[in-house]
């Protein structure tokens, strides 16, 4: 015979609202620590990525090893890369739910964005081609979607028209990860400050290993989507 005690917490685990509590705790869980869905929320991923497609990251991806060349990270954006936007009370309070909870949006901005430059490599464009260099060697790029023009003889990186495709070499230092977009035109990455003959000395902006959250690793929504993304 159950005691009193007993027959209460069997009525408490049976009531449909501890169902939904112990959902969302378990969700939490899966989403703090495993993986977790996110939407991409601008362009400068197309046409890998393109705006509100939901993609899974593994956020345990980097846990034995660091990053690699090639890899679409979703990281928090560091301050350096400019401004939080503004926020409600409302908005703010409901972020803060979401940072301890890991369910509904938080207040910390995530970009989603490709690794190119590792810690110690030197990035570079362009070489005779207009193709992008990494530690002097051409990276081949098939997944660049509406480039920035660039034109051997008439507009590269020596004619009098520069092309805005061009940066100065840039040599990474220790835990600085070097990020871009897919749709090089459009995309407010590491490099975008650094194109063009009147680039400043410090415009790179780069990626700590505490800014990544995870690797993107599946494309869930939309649905005619679905699958793995390289």
């Amino acid at each position: 015979m159950l005691s009193k005690a007993a027959g209460r917490r069997r009525r408490l685990f049976r009531a449909p609202w501890m169902h939904v509590v112990l959902a969302l705790v378990v969700v939490a869980l899966v989403q703090g620590l495993f993986v977790k869905v996110y939407q991409v929320p601008s362009g400068s991923m197309e046409q890998t990525l393109n705006v509100g497609d939901r993609i899974l990251v593994n956020r345990t991806a980097y846990a034995s090893a660091g990053p690699v060349r090639g890899d679409v990270v979703v990281f928090g954006k560091p301050v350096s890369w400019g401004p939080a936007p503004e926020r409600g009370s409302v908005r703010t309070a409901l972020g803060w739910i979401g940072e301890v909870t890991s369910i509904g949006p938080g207040n910390t901005e995530y970009l989603v964005k490709r690794i190119i430059g590792l810690p110690g490599d030197t990035v570079a464009c362009c070489g005779i081609g207009g193709q992008l260099q990494v530690n002097g060697a051409v990276v081949a790029e098939s997944y660049i979607y509406q480039d920035v023009p660039f034109r051997s003889g008439s507009v590269d990186c020596s004619t009098a028209v520069k092309s805005q495709r061009c940066f100065n070499p840039i040599r990474l230092g220790e835990d600085q990860y070097l990020v871009m977009g897919d749709h090089r035109s459009n995309s407010g990455d590491s490099v975008a400050a650094c194109r063009g003959a009147a680039a400043a000395a410090d415009c790179v902006k780069t990626v700590q290993r505490a800014d990544i959250t995870g690797r993107v690793e599946w494309l869930v929504f939309p649905v005619d989507k679905w699958g793995g993304i390289k």
